[in-house]
């Protein structure tokens, strides 16, 4: 599953969040006391530091009711939304190193509990020391819960997070307490999914354009072209962000599995008869928070939308995927860089040595010349080879968790699919060219294989493939 969108498209979301937010906590932090009366300055320089610390050690303390706690908690987040990227930057630092844990009075938590002699002195113990455990910063963050919109605001800040982050131990200790805050909210059961048609506001049609990341929507037409009455689309959203989309699925209903994306692309293609399909292809799964990426909604999410499906089309047979392998081109680089041709076969090796071009009996040199897709010699030389290694690939390559290493495939085999075709030649485009020599996957759901198949993975990363990828893995 991709999760990448274009960068000016999530700035300018990015930008009518900080103006919504404004606007939205503006009354409620109107009845805050001793808040800053002013917008520090965008830098959050000068003592305008000491007055976030204020702000911040206020809403630790929580004095007063709920009103006061959301009040005092809306302030603190306009604070946060006057200030530009590096006083947003040094607004985090803060939270991330003086509102850490207190590493003394953990130590000290620790030897009580070590010297007690008896569990049922042990116990308190235990839960002082697991409340000692809990950064501060943990309980300002959960008070933008309360706030309207303050679970987008969350997941916002996570995605600035991850950027800083990076080589920075202090702020990467923050972002996980925040992953993991974001984590114990989003869960499949939290989900709620709806159909997204030509017909839905126009606000939900933008979001649909602008976070896909698998194949980018390129005009109105592409847009309109993918929610004709042979497509379907589904949106999953939280009740906490109700006008803010987590995911987009898209669905194409054919006739069998498809095996060329931009067929199913082309805006001229006939529009075809739902009651006639036999199969739905779900061909483009986008993740639209960045700052939700690395937390898992739980492993069943394409089951719901084929319950949807099913109940609404019973005809249907199939279920499939038409996916990308974005991981299979750096991984196959990175063994010719270690391995040379010695990964290839004798008669894949034969193969490339009947080319007229001595340059062209090099495989990665082949496929490494601008248009070889297109030379049907190439072409031909490089098919075996690549659809073998791609087998290997998504069957044999694990991370060192023994998941699968494509991420893409991961999701899947994580719900409950079967690795099923690989598809030669079926996204020509330059980011399929990129990402995997222009090769695309079929995983296909089984309704009476789904869990199966899910706890084989789960339990034993067990991979569940057709019998012809399994033996073209091993060959």
């Amino acid at each position: 599953m991709s999760d990448r969108a274009g960068s000016g498209f999530l700035d300018s979301v990015f930008d009518r969040t900080i103006g919504n937010l404004r606007h939205v906590w503006r009354d409620i932090a109107a009845s805050a006391r001793g808040v800053m009366s002013n917008a520090p300055r965008p830098d959050l320089s000068g003592d305008d530091v000491d007055r976030v610390r204020t702000q911040l050690r206020d809403c630790l303390e929580g004095k007063g009711g709920e009103v006061s706690a959301r009040a005092r908690a809306a302030a603190l987040g306009r604070t946060y939304l006057a200030l530009n990227e590096a006083g947003r930057e040094r607004f985090l630092r803060i939270l991330a190193t003086e509102f850490d844990i207190d590493r003394a009075a953990v130590q000290a938590q620790w030897e009580r509990l070590r010297r007690a002699k008896s569990e049922e002195e042990q116990r308190p113990l235990e839960r002082a020391l697991r409340h000692a455990l809990e950064a501060p910063r943990i309980k300002l963050l959960t008070q933008f819960n309360a706030l309207p919109e303050g679970v987008k605001f969350l997941v916002d800040m996570r995605a600035e997070l991850m950027k800083l982050a990076k080589g920075d131990p202090a702020l990467a200790s923050l972002e996980l307490d925040l992953k993991d805050l974001l984590t114990s909210w989003f869960d499949i059961g939290f989900l709620e999914v709806s159909r997204i048609t030509w017909n839905s506001p126009a606000s939900l049609l933008e979001k649909l354009t602008g976070y896909e990341a698998v194949h980018a929507i390129r005009s109105w037409k592409d847009l309109k072209n993918r929610l004709e009455d042979d497509r379907r689309c589904f949106a999953y959203f939280h009740p906490r962000m109700p006008d803010e989309p987590l995911i987009f699925v898209e669905v194409a209903l054919t006739k069998g599995m498809s095996d060329d994306v931009q067929l199913l692309l082309d805006e001229k293609a006939p529009l075809e008869d739902p009651a006639e399909a036999d199969t739905a292809v779900f061909y483009s799964i986008s993740n639209c928070q960045r700052g939700l990426s690395g937390i898992s909604f739980g492993d069943f999410l394409i089951k719901r939308v084929v319950d949807q499906l099913a109940a609404e089309l019973p005809h249907l047979t199939t279920y499939a995927t038409l996916s990308p392998l974005p991981g299979f081109r750096p991984w196959l680089e990175k063994r010719f860089a270690e391995q040379g041709e010695t990964i290839l076969t004798p008669n894949e090796r034969k193969a490339l040595e009947g080319l007229p071009e001595p340059a062209m009996r090099n495989l990665p040199k082949l496929v490494a010349k601008n248009g070889w897709h297109r030379d049907d010699h190439l072409s031909q030389a490089a098919r075996a080879p690549l659809l073998r290694l791609a087998a290997r690939y998504v069957l044999n390559e694990k991370t060192p968790a023994g998941r699968a290493l494509d991420p893409v495939a991961h999701f899947h085999l994580s719900n409950g699919a079967r690795v099923e075709r690989l598809d030669w030649r079926a996204d020509l485009s330059a980011k399929g060219l990129q990402q995997s020599y222009g090769l695309m996957i079929n995983y296909l759901y089984r309704l009476d294989a789904i869990e199966a198949n899910h706890e084989a993975y789960s339990g034993e990363g067990r991979v569940a493939a057709s019998s012809t990828l399994q033996k073209l893995a091993k060959s």
